[in-house]
């Protein structure tokens, strides 16, 4: 079970269906990108079930959300428009990316460089 801190207040998708913007109940509120949310998702298919099955995911940068469909109370399972839908954000995971997210960006971007792939292609 999620912290009551980690508890969501606002769940909104902007018109362009670039962004995620969350908000909890302690204050905090997050724009989360659609991209960012797309090659970190959470699901087995890009995450593996270990840490050396993990895929390095390229060529999201216009990626758009196109469908949020709750699960249970603890989660939202998020639609792209290239059909990935197998990932469940939960409410803990969507802070994490809210609160660690330059960081997390950063070493994605390292990471795509470093394999000689583009964030277009």
């Amino acid at each position: 079970m999620s912290e009551a801190a980690d508890w969501p207040t606002e769940l909104r998708l902007t018109k362009d269906r670039r962004t995620l913007i969350v908000a909890f109940e302690d204050g905090r509120r997050h724009e989360l990108s659609a991209e960012m949310l797309r090659v970190m998702s959470p699901s087995a298919e890009v995450q593996g079930h270990s840490p050396s099955e993990r895929k390095l995911v390229a060529g999201k940068r216009k990626v758009e959300i196109i469908g949020i469909e709750e699960v249970g109370n603890y989660a939202v399972r998020l639609t792209f428009d290239d059909l990935h839908s197998s990932g469940i954000y939960t409410w803990a995971h969507l802070a994490e990316f809210g609160r660690d997210g330059e960081v997390l960006w950063a070493n994605y971007l390292a990471e795509i460089e470093a394999a000689g792939l583009s964030r277009d292609r």
